[in-house]
């Protein structure tokens, strides 16, 4: 019985992170509206861990990271390898 359990809070945790991946504008906004309901409970901590994180970067999901500057990235040689 404790292995279903288990079955099924990893089904239920990997449908969660699969939700935010592929709608994470629909996801956002679900737990934004959770997270206001739980501080109007009184539940504070549960709300702080529902509040959706701010987008930083381009805020397009593209995934591409907040410490990206616009200079051109150098590109490695690549050298030959030479058998003896």
């Amino acid at each position: 019985m404790f292995e279903y359990l288990i079955i099924a809070v990893l089904v239920l945790w990997s449908a969660l992170v699969v939700f935010k991946k592929v709608f994470p504008k629909t996801a956002s906004s679900s737990f934004l509206a959770l997270s206001n309901l739980c501080q109007r409970l009184g539940w504070h901590r549960l709300a702080t861990w529902l509040k959706p994180k701010l987008v930083v970067g381009c805020g397009g999901g593209c995934g591409c990271a907040v410490d990206d500057n616009n200079e051109p990235k150098k590109q490695e040689t690549i050298q030959a390898v030479k058998w003896r």
